[in-house]
This record gives C-alpha cells, structure tokens and sequence, in this order.
C-alpha cells in the first residue's frame, strides 16, 4: 500500500486556506470510503477510521498489531452526535462535556445498536471524546462525523507526537497521514467510566481527578489502574496490554534525589563497561547530575505538562539512538503525576526499583 502524506496548518485552516480544506476533504473521503487515515490531536496522533463500519475497526486492528478485544475510542465533532451511538445519555455525560469538551477526555457510555462490536472491542459501552484539535474537528466533519482512532502507532511502542514518528509505523499500512506539526499534551485522553453506580477514572491524562471532582463530585480510580497483571477485560483502550514501550529496557528510580541518582549513575556506569548504550530520563533538578550516553531533561519536577509533552518523544529518541538500558525518575503523586507515572509504569512493565 501506498501510503500518501500530507500537510495541513491549523492556522491555515482557520484562514480559509483552500489547500488545506481540500486535504481534509480528501482524508474524510478516504475514511467514508472504508480506508484509514492517521490524523493529530490535541493528546497524540490518532489512527482513524469509519466507527460505524466493522471492516475498518478490523483494518485499524490489522494496522497496529492490536488484540481485537483492546477497544476503539470514537472521535466525534459534535455534542448532538452521541444521540446516534450512545443507548442512553446520562446527565453526568452532558455535565462533563459543557466543562471539557472539545478536549482530552473520554467517557464510557452505553454504546447503541448502531456501534459494530469490533469497533468496541465485544463490549457493550462505547467510548467516545471530542478532540479540540481545529484539524482534527475538521477531519471528523469531513469523514462523516465518527471516526474509530486509537493512538497512530504499532501496538506497544510509544505513542506518536510527531508526525515523522507515524511514518516510522505506518508507512504502508495505510492510506494516508496529515502532518499537523507536534501535539500539545502528548499523553491519551484521560478516560472515565459513566456506565456503573459511581463515575470512575479508567485511564488518567490531563483531565485530572480533582478537576472531575468539582463537575461531578467524588470519581473514583479503577482500583486495577496501575496493576499490570489484572485477568480482568479491559474496559476502556489500553487497559489490558501492555503499551508505550520502547526497544530497551526501561526501569523507574523512586527515592531521594541524592539516591536515585546514586543508584542510576551506578546502573549506567556498569551497562557502559559492558558496551551497552545507556540513557535517562530527568528533571531539570538533576541537570548536570546524571551519567549515561544519553539524558533527556523533561523540565522542572513542578511543571507536569512540560514532562508529559515531552515523555514519548523521549523513548522514541531513546529507540531512534538505540539505547539498550534506561532509567527514569519516580514521578508518583496526584494529579497530572498519576498519568505520567502510569503511562511510564507500562512502558517498563512495572519495573520500579525503591532507592534510600
């Protein structure tokens, strides 16, 4: 397959630019007519295809490498749109989407008979968000209004936030690929179930438990979250398997600042004498501190959107330098914390060593 990239300009879209609107029209012809493309959001790249059509669930399954029971989240445009997919709309659903739609976050809901159970992954709730990417909205219009996308990369590597990240994984497997330049969180949605007796946090992101506390009250977090090994099946994308792991090995550093780097410079320091390429994952704290072949500062430890944006493009980088061994930070704690530490708990398959 030939897979064509194009490139469109949020800001050119917003001026009217015909070239760009044009692009999209050829996109959301792509994905009515059963093909996939990949497109940004506001989160990560998205994998996009016809939710309404069980053929091309299957095709983004097959394009991935992903388990068919992991399910879909459905992009849509428009609050009216969830009437058509959704069996039940709760007040609770209508609450969240007046205060963070467009946006990262997804709800669980009932899924109506319309929702193929590919797209679900056999589950009988859909989920579905609103991204706030202006070219993302305008993709979603032009395909028809619901478009099936899980992150744009091969089932458990690092999801992309650049576009060149895509082609890596994509490039002929797919129909097409807009470049929207970099994303702005470069996390997933932040993902909550409405469909049981209290709202519950299946996948934290940007949208943060105390920032759903104030719309809706006390949200609880899936107990399972952070546990890798749960039988359970999945209830929501990425529960189950395990994901955004580079190449090498990955493995998380809790403690002091003087131990953690102590213990990682120590780990680097042997895996060089054996030629092994090393690389670590910091803060701006620990700048000029740590020893390996390759260290990326994320930022201040106070400034969580900086580590988040930045988390994925690092393991990439990571694996683009073939490094064998890295380590990271321990960024355990509340809000925007809790998604950093759980997307890095997956990605070193719960690999945490605790330091004095």
């Amino acid at each position: 397959m030939k897979t064509k990239l194009i490139r469109v300009d949020a800001q050119e879209l917003h001026d009217g630019k015909n070239e760009s609107r044009e692009a999209l029209r050829e996109a959301g012809e792509i994905i009515r007519q059963g093909g996939l493309v990949a497109f940004p959001t506001e989160t990560v790249y998205g994998l996009g295809g016809d939710a309404l059509n069980p053929e091309s669930s299957k095709k983004i399954y097959a394009a991935k490498g992903r388990p068919s029971d992991n399910p879909l989240i459905i992009h849509i445009a428009d609050i009216k749109d969830l009437e058509k997919i959704v069996k039940e709309i709760p007040q609770s659903a209508y609450q969240l989407a007046d205060v963070f739609w467009p946006g990262p976050l997804t709800m669980i809901l009932p899924k109506s008979e319309e929702v193929p159970y590919q797209t679900t992954g056999g589950l009988n709730t859909v989920a579905v968000r609103m991204p706030s990417h202006p070219v993302a909205l305008e993709f979603i219009r032009e395909a028809g209004g619901y478009v099936a996308a899980p992150s744009a990369n091969l089932s458990g590597k690092p999801s992309p936030t650049k576009a060149k990240y895509v082609v890596q994984d994509m490039d002929g497997r797919i129909d097409m690929i807009i470049d929207g330049d970099g994303v702005d969180i470069g996390l997933e949605s932040t993902i909550v179930d409405l469909t049981g007796d209290k709202p519950m946090i299946l996948r934290p992101g940007y949208i943060t438990k105390e920032m759903l506390d104030i719309v809706l009250g006390q949200v609880e977090t899936d107990p399972t979250l952070f546990d890798l090994d749960s039988k359970e099946a999945p209830k929501a994308p990425g529960m189950k398997y395990r994901h955004y792991a580079p190449k090498g090995e990955l493995v998380l550093v809790e403690g002091s600042p003087e131990a953690v780097v102590s213990y990682i410079n120590e780990q680097t320091s042997l895996h060089r004498q054996q030629g092994e390429k090393t690389g670590v994952i910091g803060t701006s704290e620990m700048t000029g501190r740590y020893e390996a072949d390759s260290v990326k500062i994320a930022g201040s430890r106070e400034d969580e959107t900086a580590i988040a944006r930045q988390l994925y493009t690092f393991l990439r980088e990571f694996d683009d330098e073939d490094v064998a061994y890295m380590y990271a930070e321990s960024f355990a704690g509340t809000g925007m914390r809790q998604a950093i530490m759980n997307r890095l708990l997956k990605a070193a398959g719960h690999k945490i060593i605790k330091v004095n």
